[in-house]
């Protein structure tokens, strides 16, 4: 019940500077579970922002009225990462030793805010649901833990995806979930729910 929202909360987004990305913004109302209306959207330029520092961005909704207030921060960022199989982190015998000794009992309150990181190896998926009308799916996997999130590329035409992926995750809250969510990629339409896995991080 507000023209004039304040939410105030943060999200992380893992920007490979390598690529070109836009960020789309929308803005959407919510009348009861069953209607919902767009009121707008946004997009910022990543590649055109200054960085290591906070932009703080006044962007006018397109072709609707309004406008949102954000801060938007492109810092350098440790402990997340995506690589092949074949070039795992931790791999490396020197490396787990100086993760051992990093997270050691003497070294646990160095820094209170590194918890520990968690590293997830996407495999495979096996006999997936035919999303197309060729009876096959173009499957990718999305990986989300706390407000991180991370995802493989595409196979396209196959039940069965092989990724091989590794992902490195710095852990924030040990109370966190870790989901994996497989979708089905549809061009320039929504991407289709294949399945979806929740695994809590005190689990593992």
């Amino acid at each position: 019940k507000s023209a004039n929202p304040q939410w105030r909360e943060q999200f992380d987004f893992h920007y490979f500077s390598d690529r070109k990305d836009m960020l789309d913004i929308e803005v959407w109302r919510k009348d009861n579970k069953k209607h919902e209306e767009l009121l707008g959207t946004c997009q910022v330029d990543i590649t055109a922002l200054p960085t290591k520092q906070t932009n703080c961005l006044e962007l006018p909704l397109e072709k609707q009225p309004g406008s949102l207030l954000m801060l938007i921060a492109v810092a350098p960022c440790t402990g997340v990462s995506i690589s092949d199989l074949c070039v795992c982190p931790l791999g490396d015998p020197s490396e787990r030793q100086q993760i051992s000794q990093r997270y050691c009992v003497r070294n646990s309150f160095r820094d209170m805010k590194d918890i520990g990181f968690l590293q997830v190896k996407v495999l495979k998926a096996v006999d997936l649901l035919a999303a197309d009308f060729s009876g096959k799916s173009d499957p990718f996997c999305v990986l989300e833990l706390g407000n991180d999130s991370l995802q493989t590329h595409t196979v396209y035409k196959n039940l069965n995806p092989e990724w091989n992926k590794v992902f490195t995750f710095p852990i924030k809250d040990i109370h966190d979930v870790l989901e994996v969510t497989v979708f089905d990629e549809d061009g320039d339409k929504p991407p289709d729910f294949l399945g979806k896995v929740a695994i809590p991080l005190l689990s593992v």
